[in-house]
């Protein structure tokens, strides 16, 4: 009996962690319904998709890589957002599809290609709905930055000039998921 009291508790407990883990990053399921939605019958990857929630502060995890088909995020990391996002005295963020506005643009984006940049490599970003259409003429990629830490703290992050940055780490973890898949993968930005 105390082995089985041991054992409830310990479920309890693991479970309640695993929520508490999911909760503090913050993907409401209605977003990942979304992009299933999306993707079914389209040329997409249908195992894994790319969120970020640009509601939660810039220094915490906002950036998953997520398993579609177990429902759990396989990857957690810090992303920056654009520097003209920033609305000076305020939380709240502004976003903008326009070229030298150095805003993020939120949406679906199929992630393309790597190149070798100046960032080092980076990831080609072809925004799919109207509030990200000129992605590729603003350059806006996903690539790697410095002042991007690997783990997540109260100060808010560097700031981009429009593109999703992750730390050095992160983008190598990422470049693992990206690489290996043969079809594209949907990045869906959202606030």
């Amino acid at each position: 009996m105390k082995h089985f009291i041991f054992l409830f508790i310990s479920l309890i407990s693991f479970s309640k962690a695993n929520s508490q883990q999911l909760k503090t990053f913050d993907l409401p399921q209605t977003r990942v319904a979304e992009v299933k939605n999306y993707i079914k019958g389209k040329e997409y990857n249908q195992g894994l998709a790319i969120f970020i929630n640009f509601k939660v502060p810039s220094g915490k995890y906002r950036y998953c890589i997520y398993d579609l088909k177990n429902d759990k995020i396989v990857q957690k990391a810090v992303v920056s957002h654009g520097s003209g996002s920033v609305l000076p005295g305020s939380d709240v963020l502004k976003f903008s599809n326009t070229d030298g506005s150095y805003q993020s643009s939120l949406g679906k984006y199929s992630v393309g290609e790597s190149y070798i940049g100046k960032f080092g490599k980076a990831y080609r970003l072809k925004g799919l709905e109207s509030s990200n259409s000129n992605a590729m003429q603003r350059a806006i990629v996903l690539h790697s930055f410095g002042c991007i830490p690997d783990k997540e703290s109260q100060d808010p992050v560097c700031l981009s000039l429009g593109c999703p940055m992750l730390s050095v780490n992160a983008l190598k973890e990422s470049a693992k998921y990206i690489d290996k898949s043969k079809q594209p993968i949907i990045l869906y930005a959202f606030y």
